[in-house]
């Protein structure tokens, strides 16, 4: 039987390595523009999804570009700034200091009125949950939402996902009748009949809703002074 030195094995190895390593390193560089363009289509899908607009990985960007006719970026004080709505993380944003934030906003036209959409990102039972909430351009009824989330359990708390879950916010009101924003309440047992500002919770997925609750409000509650000051 033929022997090897360490020498030789510890050669062979090393290049070995680095020959994967170095194929790994280039397909991940060949296949990242995919990538991230695989993740540009699923945030317009998600942003289309929230005013009813179905689409497909094959037809999001041209509807998109159809729909979304303006993108709006607002600092922390409700002003329009420059800058590219699209490409902003509205999760890193939440990160920074609060006078440091810039908030995504996306002006539609669709179903022959304007509609405005902001994003939604906060922390759910058992990780991330996110979606798109959609207004009318009175920037106080609902027109439509999307949720989704990382590991929320399924059959429960992960049902935000659905339209059955998500239908009902269509309508709702985030102020009340003094102009004072007060967001929406996702209620354990079900909203009142005619509450316009209830929807019903998540039958067994009481802290799901919660926290669903609490990020809507979180979450539009900074876009509130640009609201009220552009309210036709």
């Amino acid at each position: 039987m033929k022997t090897y030195s360490n020498l030789y094995i510890f050669t062979y190895s090393s290049v070995l390595v680095i020959i994967i390593a170095t194929l790994l390193s280039f397909t991940a560089f060949k296949l990242k523009p995919l990538q991230e363009k695989n993740i540009e289509i699923k945030k317009e899908r998600d942003i289309l999804s929230s005013i009813g607009v179905v689409s497909t990985a094959k037809n999001a960007d041209d509807l998109f570009k159809t729909h979304v006719i303006r993108n709006i970026v607002i600092n922390s004080k409700g002003v329009e700034i420059d800058g590219d709505a699209f490409n902003i993380s509205h999760k890193k944003e939440l990160e920074k200091p609060v006078d440091e934030r810039l908030y995504p906003l996306f002006e539609c036209q669709f179903d022959g009125q304007k509609i405005f959409i902001t994003p939604v990102w906060g922390i759910g039972m058992w990780g991330p949950i996110w979606g798109y909430i959609a207004l009318e351009d009175d920037f106080n009824t609902i027109y439509g939402v999307s949720f989704a989330s990382e590991a929320e359990t399924p059959g429960l708390g992960a049902e935000i996902d659905t339209k059955s879950f998500q239908a009902p916010f269509k309508g709702k009101k985030i102020f009340d009748e003094s102009g004072k924003f007060v967001s929406v309440s996702i209620i354990k047992g079900g909203a009142p009949p005619g509450d316009i500002h209830g929807v019903d919770a998540i039958s067994g997925g009481t802290i799901t809703s919660l926290a669903l609750q609490k990020t809507i409000f979180g979450c539009l509650d900074s876009y509130v002074t640009y609201f009220k000051n552009h309210d036709k």
